[in-house]
């Protein structure tokens, strides 16, 4: 679904997730994923992609996994150090127990299938998203559970 009538606070939100996004772990300089989870313009907790905590991380290692095996984007995403930024601001919510039900979730790149789930399962009503991701179930998931999808341009 595209819209082309962005709020203020869309656009603020949409720079944060960009900000959260630099401060990613990722070897790859083009996988800086941020993510901000807002319910009526307050921003309820952030995410950005990165190892879970006390594991190195591929920016320290100087490389990427991902990489070095030539997996493609959208596939085998278990097989990566880094948890995604989604998934890393819908865990700070649980970890500090704040509920995101009927919130918004805004992302520098749309989200893979396994963050789909999550942000279904967590309550989150809409994504706003950037960039696109080569996962087409994910979008399926989004569909069929109501979660309203925006791309972000």
């Amino acid at each position: 679904m595209e819209n082309t009538r962005w709020t203020k606070w869309d656009t603020r939100f949409m720079e944060l997730a960009k900000t959260i996004g630099s401060w990613s772990s990722c070897y790859q300089s083009n996988r800086q994923i941020g993510a901000v989870i807002v319910r009526d313009k307050r921003i309820l907790t952030t995410g950005y992609n990165g190892a879970p905590a006390g594991v190195e991380s591929c920016r320290d290692r100087e490389e990427c996994m991902r990489r070095t095996l030539n997996i493609p984007s959208g596939t085998q995403h278990e097989l990566c150090y880094a948890i995604h930024a989604e998934q890393n601001a819908i865990i700070q919510a649980a970890k500090l127990g704040i509920s995101i039900e009927g919130a918004t979730l805004y992302c520098t790149h749309q989200p893979c299938v396994i963050c789909a789930k999550m942000i279904v399962n967590s309550g989150i009503k809409r994504v706003i998203y950037g960039e696109g991701y080569p996962d087409e179930f994910a979008l399926k998931i989004f569909e069929l559970a109501n979660v309203e999808l925006l791309h972000y341009e």
